[in-house]
């Protein structure tokens, strides 16, 4: 069956209370938040929805919204943000994550140095080789080290030696500001490949969205809508999930549809993507807008 298109959230959003939203590549792209976007998310809340974000991001949440205002998106146009690196401080918080509850305690960051900050005030410590480790926190790749070759050492040594990987942000690549950029989740498909294990916390995996579906307040599934650009982690996790879902074509897809942000690609276009995928949005629309 043929995805449908349609021009506007407005067309959906009578059937849902609540609605989770992607962030990059739904409400900025690296650059100020687009002006549509904003403009829908308060319409939802005028309209007396629940919004809430959920994002790969693998830093804590009250990062994210500073960012999310910092690019034009007010805190009072929504109800909360949730990203990947929040569940992560939670799960190791708490336990919520069971596999990382026998991980150890010494891990060895790979990302920019300070980037680890989810786990400030808690009792894990930087080590600076796999043989001092118990396990590796990948944050996403530094600028000393912008390739998954560049870290090719380090993983194989890692997976010798048994390690987990922590991979706080499972997104393969994001784009910004048009410029295609590789994530945590590309090194975590690496290790694995190399027989390491991985434990993924984000998109496409349940636990952001029993979370999310908590922070709604809403009991039923069938009235939420998850809104994204990505058919691995947002259209694929929501569909896991049980939820109905939304998929932004403007966004990570734009360049294998051949459309511009705004531009509405055909239905037959969308529908072969989204089988080659395995996922199956509700609808599609080209960008987030009323």
């Amino acid at each position: 069956m043929t995805v449908p298109l349609i021009k506007g959230l407005a067309e959906l959003s009578a059937a849902y209370d609540g609605f989770i939203l992607d962030i990059w590549g739904v409400m900025h792209q690296g650059g100020p938040a687009y002006d549509e976007a904003i403009d829908c998310v308060n319409e939802l809340r005028a309209a007396g929805k629940r919004v809430i974000f959920l994002s790969n991001a693998p830093r804590r949440a009250d990062r994210v919204a500073d960012v999310l205002a910092q690019k034009g998106v007010a805190r009072t146009s929504y109800d909360d943000v949730l990203s990947s690196g929040e569940a992560a401080r939670i799960a190791f918080e708490n336990g919520a994550q069971a596999a990382l509850t026998d991980l150890g305690r010494r891990y060895v960051l790979l990302a920019t140095p300070g980037d680890d900050d989810l786990l400030d005030g808690l009792d894990y410590a930087p080590a600076d080789r796999a043989a001092e480790a118990d396990f590796l926190l990948a944050i996403g790749l530094s600028e000393d080290r912008p390739s998954v070759a560049g870290h090719e050492a380090l993983l194989r040594d890692a997976a010798g030696r048994g390690l987990a990987m922590v991979c706080v942000n499972p997104d393969l690549e994001v784009i910004r500001l048009g410029v295609r950029e590789l994530c945590a989740g590309a090194l975590a498909a690496r290790y694995e490949e190399l027989g390491g294990t991985v434990v993924y916390i984000g998109k496409p995996h349940l636990m952001v969205y029993r979370l999310s579906l908590e922070r709604l307040g809403l009991e039923t599934r069938a009235r939420v809508l998850a809104v994204g650009d990505g058919l691995a982690t947002d259209i694929k996790g929501a569909q896991a999930a049980g939820i109905d879902s939304l998929l932004v074509t403007g966004g990570l897809l734009a360049e294998t549809l051949g459309v511009s942000r705004l531009d509405a690609p055909s239905p037959e276009a969308v529908t072969a993507v989204c089988d080659a995928a395995g996922a199956r949005p509700r609808a599609a629309i080209p960008a987030l807008r009323w």
